[in-house]
């Protein structure tokens, strides 16, 4: 865990004690921001974790506005700098969809990647211009595709019902609608087989086997402008040489649409980089893994004799993932000799599913005795009515009370879009934290929210 050791430093007149971010890999699984105060607490962005905690409650999410925009300047600038061609970073919002988030996005020269018709009309609601957005998923309803196609946007089309629906409902537009084709790459990656998306055995693209059947298809269809491919092989991917094979692959397929006389200009080759959540994980940087793949799609382009298409990617988690914490207060603890204790939190699965789904690993800090040592391994439970609700196990702690705010980190990425209301517990609110200013970006729900839909049949109102 991240050391008690620390040195002392002048802000603006203030004494801080940063963590030793050179001795101590630990401090890079906190926001860029974050710094231990004169009272030994936590903070992040200026703000004082506990002090957060008591204005807005907990579970909280905080998220660090000066980690999210150097990330998606770092994005940005790598591809202008080692792409030479035109190129698009686009924010992968199913990773955390609401408008402060993809308004900050947007507001550093990101388009988005949507998956469903909500994440569509929040991006727009968020100001995100039509243009910039980029329209995913593998079972669009109609409905969706009717949205997409008044908004403006770019639909990345995933089989052949939706090419097929799409034409049909196009046939009477006055413009083509701007389309790009998703097909599987066929290449495997190590991550969590939930996550990989790039294999062929996936519910994902058309089959690459399919290629010429479909750009044969697509030329027959004056309403539908096919402007660029799209693949992407999976998310938290540590590996660089995937990439480098995805671009060859992709690439062919891009010789194969020019033979065809598609107009295709674009090629998307997804996200996936993969954050640290634990001190052993050791991903590439963002500018090695825009360099791998920019300078990988150039050679490819270069063999084949083609013009650079313009570049995309849409990262998402290695945006959004490491620029937020989520901050708990410690309740009940179970110690059970020779076997393990028990420190229960406020929260759990409803604000961080990834652990009992896909067995994540978090770490944790108390924040308001950063400097306490570390004296105890515990198992961090959830308070669900579900034994798998652990948010971690073996935490080394230290001595902890019930009151206790405790912080896991990383939580930026999956947490928040993928919360639930299991066992009727209102979702968490959200702020974003800058200079010292902190602004409520999610509201809390209310007990009152959790009915709201509810409808009770009046033959059962006593």
């Amino acid at each position: 865990m991240i050391s008690t050791q620390a040195v002392e430093v002048e802000n603006s007149g203030r004494q801080y004690l940063l963590l030793n971010q050179s001795r101590y890999a630990n401090q890079q699984l906190l926001p860029l921001t974050a710094v231990v105060n004169s009272r030994d607490c936590l903070e992040i962005g200026g703000c004082d974790v506990t002090k957060l905690v008591e204005q807005y409650g907990s579970p909280l999410y905080i998220l660090d506005e000066e980690t999210l925009r150097r990330s998606c300047r770092q994005y940005r600038d790598a591809l202008k700098r080692y792409y030479p061609g035109a190129s698009q970073v686009l924010y992968a919002s199913k990773a955390w969809s609401c408008l402060t988030v993809c308004a900050l996005a947007f507001s550093e020269g990101l388009g988005i990647d949507v998956v469903s018709g909500g994440e569509l009309y929040t991006s727009l609601q968020a100001g995100v211009s039509a243009d910039k957005i980029y329209f995913h998923g593998n079972n669009k309803s109609l409905s969706e595709l009717e949205l997409a196609i008044a908004s403006g946007c770019t639909i990345v089309v995933d089989n052949y019902l939706e090419l097929q629906t799409l034409a049909s409902i196009t046939g009477k537009s006055t413009a083509p609608v701007r389309i790009m084709l998703r097909f599987t790459p066929g290449i495997e990656c190590h991550t969590h087989e939930y996550i990989r998306t790039g294999h062929l055995d996936s519910k994902f693209g058309f089959d690459p086997n399919q290629l010429e059947q479909v750009f044969a298809y697509v030329l027959q269809q004056p309403a539908l402008n096919c402007i660029g491919i799209h693949a992407h092989i999976g998310s938290q991917i540590f590996e660089l040489q995937p990439h480098q094979d995805l671009a060859d692959v992709m690439v062919e397929w891009l010789r194969i649409a020019s033979s065809y006389g598609l107009p295709v200009k674009e090629l998307n080759v997804g996200g996936g980089l993969g954050i640290r959540y634990t001190e052993s994980d050791d991903p590439p940087s963002i500018d090695d893994w825009v360099k791998t793949v920019a300078e990988a799609i150039v050679v490819a382009c270069q063999s084949q004799q083609l013009p650079l298409p313009k570049l995309l990617c849409e990262p998402g988690r290695s945006l959004v993932g490491p620029a937020c914490v989520t901050a708990y207060t410690v309740g009940s603890r179970k110690e059970i000799p020779t076997v393990r204790t028990y420190l229960a939190v406020d929260g759990g699965m409803s604000d961080n599913p990834r652990p009992i789904t896909y067995q994540s690993r978090y770490r944790a800090v108390v924040a308001n005795r950063m400097s306490a040592p570390l004296l105890e391994t515990v198992t961090i439970a959830g308070k669900h009515c579900e034994s798998g609700d652990i948010l971690i196990k073996d935490a080394l702690l230290p001595k902890t009370e019930p009151g206790d705010i405790l912080v896991v980190m990383g939580t930026g990425a999956y947490n928040y879009s993928m919360a639930s209301n299991y066992n009727r517990l209102p979702r968490s609110a959200a702020v974003l934290v800058s200079n010292g200013e902190a602004n409520l970006i999610l509201q809390r729900e209310t007990y009152q929210d959790l009915i709201r839909q509810d409808r009770l049949p009046e033959r059962l109102l006593g």
